[in-house]
């Protein structure tokens, strides 16, 4: 939800059903590929598929941002795992404005979806509002502190 909405903030768009589907260059993420193949590696590949992964995608955005980068893959890790462990399930809210990304990416597939009750109505019917709300709060939040939302994504 965040790729989404913070890429509608800083003017970009992100495909995220590209990204699932192995697609990261037609994603609309700036350095989608090396990107993909250092998160596939992160999570599946070997020792050596995984240094490779990280010369590409040092060399494709620099250090400080492949520092960042890798922060964002560890504790996204680490809070899927405390999640899964736990059967922690989405809080009704967050799973109404997750749901058309949920879908598209086919997160039903995995076994803790089962964990998330489906929203209730009335949360289906203002997630499209709050969705459309989200790029704007994020603007208007980046703003007020003095950054440029999406500004460490687009270097």
């Amino acid at each position: 939800m965040l790729l989404r909405a913070s890429s509608q903030a800083a003017g970009a768009g992100a495909r995220l059903g590209a990204i699932a589907e192995g697609g990261a260059a037609e994603s609309g993420v700036p350095c989608g590929g090396p990107l993909l193949r250092f998160a596939e590696a992160l999570v599946r590949g070997g020792d050596e598929e995984l240094a490779g992964a990280r010369r590409e995608l040092l060399a494709a955005v620099g250090p400080e941002r492949f520092v960042e980068a890798a922060a964002v893959a560890a504790n996204f890790e680490r809070m899927v795992r405390i999640a899964d462990a736990t059967g922690i399930p989405l809080d009704p809210p967050i799973a109404a404005l997750g749901a058309d990304v949920g879908a598209e990416l086919d997160l039903a597939r995995f076994g803790s979806a089962a964990n998330t009750p489906r929203p209730g109505r009335v949360a289906r019917a203002l997630a499209p509002l709050l969705r459309r709300l989200g790029p704007r709060l994020l603007k208007w939040a980046a703003g007020a502190r003095g950054a440029q939302p999406g500004a460490a994504s687009r270097d």
